[in-house]
């Protein structure tokens, strides 16, 4: 059987592995001169493979149709991924909150291990090959694959054709959104894409001085209406226009879609660590410290140099206030800003910045246990071309790999 895979990133190299691994002819098609590329630049050249979460703290990390990945995840998953890299030379190690990066910390290693796993394959690398169109024909009353027609005008004959060609994040690496065309070709609902793991753009005047500033331990947290629908800890950054850093990446992609309809209401909790009770008494011990210093030398006890002006400009009290004039009020105010400081997301930045893709092929078009196409037979999807989306950690290439391998075991008949 000759199985064509379209597209050289983590889920098109591991479907071409699996597809290929029981005796199959396997063809990969790669836009670019080189397989991988993507991978080579992923988390600043490191790639997060993967996290080692436990499956029932792993799967809520999927903001869009965690369901529909339950299956692929199931049966390759986090440990499968580890093992699976290190058996083809690549070790790994767990950094904070269980990520997972190669041991040498160079993203290139995990396509190594890729590249060393398909020389047992030995598949048909075509780089430098664009695909322009899915091949098709009818089958009584179904409709199946034949092939793939190439850019250059050449036709060639398939089995099976597994689309892994991504999303549109990083489109210098090529991803242009070529997979979603084929699918909308042939009638396959795409759900229409969207930066994702992206910069937020705060409302005007919100970051004054703040560019560059990292907070560390801090909860950040959004509203939609009246539903708290978003909050993760961890690390952020303020850009020059809004915030960055991994929870405000992982909070761009639940908001990004709700962003259409107008400004979002958030708030960071500056000192998770502390409850109101605790910061009103080490307020007290600091005022009791410093009488007769003022607000803005309290406040530098409590918040890093630069956040102290802007802060105490949008709770609206007076910096040169001393410290044994604080009222009640006063603190409380203090208090409620340290714990609940409000901005406005009004945007998330663009595919240029953007990590992953929030949409692509709907999922309801795709059989979960397979990944085939429900409309044609022999035509399967792997990775970010598929609608679904995680946070930052590692659980966006763990997907990818997974759905790969689905596709590739079901492309060549030894689906589970």
């Amino acid at each position: 059987m000759n199985i064509a895979v379209i597209g050289s990133g983590p889920a098109g190299l591991m479907a071409a592995y699996w597809a290929g691994i029981n005796g199959d002819r396997v063809t990969i098609y790669e836009r670019n001169e080189k397989i991988g590329k993507k991978l080579y630049i992923t988390g600043k050249g490191r790639c997060n493979v993967t996290n080692i979460a436990p499956m029932e703290e792993f799967m809520p990390h999927y903001i869009n149709n965690s369901r529909f990945l339950y299956s692929a995840i199931s049966k390759f998953n986090n440990t499968d991924l580890i093992y699976f890299l290190e058996d083809y030379g690549t070790k790994t190690k767990v950094e904070r909150g269980g990520r997972v990066f190669p041991a040498s910390d160079k993203a290139s290693d995990v396509t190594k291990a890729l590249q060393i796993a398909l020389s047992n394959v030995d598949p048909d690398y075509r780089c430098n090959k664009r695909v322009k169109r899915i091949i098709t024909e009818k089958d009584g009353d179904d409709v199946k694959v034949k092939g793939v027609e190439l850019f250059n005008g050449h036709s060639v004959l398939y089995d099976k054709v597994i689309v892994a060609t991504g999303g549109m994040s990083y489109p210098s690496t090529g991803s242009t959104g070529d997979g979603y065309k084929f699918a909308e070709d042939l009638g396959i609902n795409v759900i229409p894409p969207s930066p994702g793991l992206v910069p937020i753009v705060l409302s005007d005047n919100e970051v004054p001085g703040l560019e560059g500033l990292s907070l560390k331990n801090v909860e950040l947290n959004f509203t939609y209406g009246k539903k708290d629908f978003f909050s993760m800890k961890g690390e952020m950054i303020f850009t020059h226009d809004g915030i960055s850093g991994p929870i405000a990446l992982s909070a761009s992609s639940a908001i990004g879609r709700s962003l259409k309809n107008g400004p979002i209401q958030g708030w960071i909790d500056l000192k998770i660590a502390l409850r109101n009770d605790e910061l009103d008494r080490r307020i007290i011990r600091e005022v009791k410290t410093a009488p007769k210093r003022h607000l803005r030398s309290l406040m530098r006890t409590l918040l890093p140099e630069r956040f102290v002006d802007p802060f105490i400009e949008k709770a609206g009290l007076d910096p040169e206030k001393g410290n044994s004039d604080l009222t009640v009020d006063d603190r409380k105010k203090i208090i409620s800003f340290l714990k609940h400081y409000p901005i406005t997301a009004v945007a998330t930045k663009s595919f240029n910045e953007a990590i992953i893709t929030q949409g692509g092929i709907d999922t309801k078009e795709i059989d979960p246990h397979t990944m085939e196409s429900r409309k044609v037979k022999g035509l399967y999807f792997a990775g970010e071309v598929i609608d679904y989306d995680g946070t930052t950690g590692g659980y966006n290439i763990q997907a990818a790999i997974s759905t790969g391998y689905l596709a590739g075991c079901a492309a060549s008949g030894e689906e589970d």
